[in-house]
């Protein structure tokens, strides 16, 4: 059986565990996100979401 998850909540769950496990600062979390906001209004969004396509491709033929 095959599971489907979306990469932001894959990556939401995984900051979240590391803002609980006291490993990352809320300040440094609110930092990130707002550099990924940013990030993705750029010309590189294009970019950054095939590279992700791919990797999640590789992933999932293994």
């Amino acid at each position: 059986m095959a599971l489907s998850i979306s990469a932001a909540v894959l990556l939401g769950i995984i900051v979240l565990a590391l803002v609980k496990g006291g490993y990352v600062r809320v300040g440094s979390v609110l930092a990130c996100t707002l550099f990924g906001f940013t990030l993705a209004a750029t010309g590189l969004a294009p970019t950054i979401n095939s590279g992700l396509a791919s990797l999640a491709g590789l992933i999932s033929s293994l």
